[in-house]
C-alpha cells in the first residue's frame, strides 16, 4: 500500500503526485541533525542522497584526492598513456579525432592545451555532423593516418572496427565512454569504463574523465622520468563542463571533479570560457546549472548547426581576442539553433500525440529534420511524457535519429540490440542517450522492435512522473544562508537531483508574465514570510494560465531553492516546479 500523498495532492496542476519523505528518512534526518548540528532541511537532502550521519560533513567537502581511482584500474589505460608520452618525448605528429559535442570538444581541449604546455601542436579533426556523421570514418582516417604518427580519438571510436583499420599508418588510442560491443577495434589501445570486459566501476564517467585520467597516467610517468607535468588541476574546468553538459551521474569522483572544476571557472583564466560566460551574460559565479544550461548548450552550437570544431577551438585557445570571436559565434549559432528546434519540436510533439504518448517508446520522424536538434528535442519529448524517446531526421530515404532515456531505463543498450538485429544501419550510445541510422522504410519495425525491448524494462508502466519532495518549509525558512548551506550538498544534476522543497496553502501576489512563456511572481504564508518565484516554461503547460489566474486562491508550490544575485545582494528564489490549489 502506498504512503499518503504529501500535502494530499494526488494530482496536482501536472497531473502528479506528491510524495513526501517517509518515516524513516524523518528519523535519520533527524538523528542527523542531532548528531552534526547541521540544519534540519540540508540533513533532508544528505539523507535522500543515501548518506548517513557518519559520513555528512566527509560529503560536504568531497576531496578529489581521495576519490580519484588510479587510473591503472582501467584496461589498457597504461599502454595509452605510454604512447601518449613516447611521442611528446620523440616530438612525434599527434592528431586528435574527437566528437562534435561538448564532451568530444572539452576533451580535445585537454589534449591540446596538455600537449601545447609539453611544447607540441596537434592537429585537431572534428567530423561535420550531416556530411560525415558521428566517430571515425574510412576517408578521414586514412588522410590523418598519412600525416600522423598517433591519432587519438576522444568520445568516439569504440564501435570504429572499419576506419581505425584503415588508418594503417600511424598508431591508434581511443579514449571513450559509450557501449562497446562484443569486440573492440584493432586499435594500440582502448580505454573505455563501458567496455564489455569492464566491471563498470567508472561507468559514470564522460569521455573528458576518461581523458583526465589518462592525463594523470601520463604526467605520473613524465615523473618517473623526471619530468615535469602540466598542472591537471587547472584543467579541471574542462572536465565539469564536460561532465555536467554530457549528463553524466554527478556521483563519486564525478562529484568531485565538478565541484573542483567549477572552483578552477570562477578564477576565469580560460580566454574561451570567460568569454562565453560573458556573452552568456553570467553574472554570478559558475554552478551546474550554467554549465548545463548555459554554457553547455553555446559549445553544443557548433557541432550542431555550424562548424563542428568551433566549441573544442574556443575550449583550447589562449588568444582572448579569438575566444570573443569565438564566442560571439556560437551565441549566434545557439540562438538559431533554439528557432530550428522549436519548429521541429512542435511537429514532433503533434505527431507524437497522434501517434500516442502512453506507450514504452515516444517516436517521431519528419522530413529535412536538422539532425543537430533532434536529441534536444528527444529530450523535449522524454521530460513530457516520462518515456524514452527517439527523434528522427530524414533525407534521401536514410534516418538519422537520436533518443533519450529515463531513469531506469537503458536505452543504448535496446539500440545497440536493435542495431545487431539488422533492423538500424547503425546505433549505440549510453544508458540515457544515444543515437542511430535507419533506412525509412525499416523505421516502424525497427522503432517497434525498440518499444518491445524497452517496454521489457518496464517502460511502458510508467504514468507521469511523481514529483518527490525533500522537506516542508515555511517562507521564513527560505533563506540565503539556507540554500548556500544546501548548495555544500551539490553540485545537483544527474543522478544527484537538487532538493525540492514545498510551501504549503501559500498566497500569491505580483504575478506577472516575463516574455512569452515564463511567469514571475510572490508567495507568502501571511505570517511575515515572502519568497520570490519563477516558472520557466510556464505558458507550455498548464501552471501558467492556473496560476495567472489565481483570483486569489491559496495554493500549495513546489520546486528547487536558489540565489538569485541582483545588484549585489542575494535574494532566495523558488524555481518552481509544480502547483496545486490548497
Amino acid at each position: 500500500m502506498s504512503s499518503p500523498a504529501f500535502l494530499g495532492v494526488e494530482s496536482s496542476a501536472l497531473g502528479r503526485r506528491w510524495i513526501g519523505p517517509g518515516p524513516e528518512e524523518d528519523r535519520l534526518a533527524e538523528a542527523m541533525a542531532q548528531q552534526t548540528t547541521l540544519p534540519p532541511a540540508l540533513c533532508r537532502t544528505l539523507v535522500r542522497r543515501g548518506v548517513t550521519a557518519d559520513e555528512a560533513m566527509r560529503f560536504l567537502s568531497p576531496a578529489l584526492r581521495d576519490l580519484l581511482p588510479d587510473p591503472l584500474t582501467l584496461r589498457d589505460m597504461g599502454k595509452a598513456a605510454a604512447r601518449f608520452v613516447a611521442a611528446v618525448t620523440r616530438r612525434e605528429r599527434i592528431a586528435i579525432f574527437a566528437d562534435y559535442d561538448v564532451d568530444g570538444g572539452a576533451s580535445a581541449a585537454l589534449l591540446l592545451v596538455w600537449l601545447r604546455q609539453m611544447g607540441l601542436q596537434a592537429t585537431l579533426y572534428i567530423p561535420d555532423r550531416i556530411d560525415e556523421g558521428y566517430g571515425p570514418n574510412v576517408p578521414a582516417m586514412q588522410m590523418l593516418a598519412a600525416a600522423h604518427d598517433l591519432i587519438v580519438c576522444v568520445d568516439c571510436g569504440t564501435l570504429s572496427h572499419e576506419p581505425i583499420a584503415a588508418a594503417k599508418d600511424a598508431d591508434v588510442i581511443v579514449l571513450d565512454h559509450h557501449l562497446g560491443g562484443e569486440t573492440l577495434p584493432d586499435a594500440l589501445a582502448v580505454v573505455n569504463p563501458n567496455r564489455q570486459d569492464e566491471d563498470g566501476t567508472l561507468g559514470h564517467l564522460c569521455a573528458a574523465g576518461v581523458v583526465f585520467l589518462m592525463l594523470v597516467e601520463a604526467n605520473r610517468q613524465l615523473r618517473a622520468e623526471g619530468v615535469k607535468g602540466p598542472d591537471l588541476l587547472a584543467m579541471l574546468d574542462l572536465v565539469a563542463l564536460a561532465t555536467v553538459a554530457d549528463v553524466a551521474p554527478l556521483i563519486g569522483v564525478n562529484r568531485a571533479l565538478v565541484r573542483q572544476g567549477l572552483k578552477v571557472m570562477a578564477g576565469r583564466q580560460r580566454p574561451g570560457l570567460v568569454a562565453l560566460s560573458d556573452v552568456a551574460r553570467m553574472d554570478s559565479a559558475p554552478n551546474a546549472y550554467h554549465l548545463g544550461f548555459l554554457l553547455g548548450p553555446r559549445v553544443n552550437a557548433g557541432g550542431r548547426i555550424g562548424q563542428a570544431d568551433l566549441g573544442a577551438r574556443l575550449l583550447a585557445t589562449e588568444d582572448p581576442r579569438e575566444a570573443e570571436n569565438l564566442a560571439r559565434r556560437l551565441d549566434e549559432l545557439n540562438t538559431e539553433r533554439r528557432d530550428i528546434e522549436n519548429r521541429v519540436r512542435e511537429e514532433a510533439m503533434a505527431q507524437a500525440e497522434a501517434r500516442g504518448m502512453d506507450g514504452p517508446l515516444v517516436w517521431a520522424a519528419g522530413e529535412g529534420w536538422h539532425p543537430g536538434v533532434v536529441g534536444i528535442v528527444a529530450a523535449r519529448l522524454k521530460e513530457a511524457t516520462n518515456r524514452p524517446a527517439v527523434v528522427i531526421g530524414l533525407e534521401k530515404g536514410i534516418g538519422k535519429g537520436s533518443g533519450r532515456s529515463v531513469s531506469g531505463v537503458d536505452l543504448g543498450a535496446a539500440i545497440h540490440r536493435v542495431a545487431a538485429e539488422g533492423l538500424l544501419l547503425k546505433g549505440g550510445g549510453h544508458r540515457m542517450a544515444a543515437g542511430l541510422t535507419v533506412e525509412q522504410g525499416a523505421m516502424a519495425p525497427a522503432m517497434e522492435r525498440l518499444a518491445e525491448l524497452l517496454a521489457r524494462q518496464g517502460a511502458g508502466e510508467m504514468g507521469p512522473k511523481d514529483l518527490r519532495l525533500d522537506a516542508l518549509l515555511m517562507p521564513s525558512a527560505a533563506t540565503p544562508t539556507l540554500v548556500e548551506q544546501i548548495e555544500a550538498a551539490g553540485p545537483f544534476g544527474a543522478g544527484a537531483a537538487a532538493p525540492r522543497f514545498a510551501f504549503a496553502n501559500v498566497a500569491l501576489t505580483g504575478v506577472r508574465r516575463v516574455g512569452e512563456q515564463h511567469l514571475r511572481f510572490c508567495f507568502t504564508d501571511g505570517m511575515g514570510g515572502t519568497v520570490d518565484a519563477i516558472c520557466f516554461g510556464a505558458f507550455d503547460c498548464p501552471l501558467g494560465p492556473l496560476l495567472d489566474a489565481h483570483a486569489g486562491a491559496r495554493f500549495h508550490v513546489a520546486g528547487r531553492l536558489e540565489l538569485n544575485t541582483w545588484g549585489g545582494r542575494n535574494r532566495v528564489q523558488l524555481r518552481l516546479e509544480d502547483a496545486a490549489k490548497a
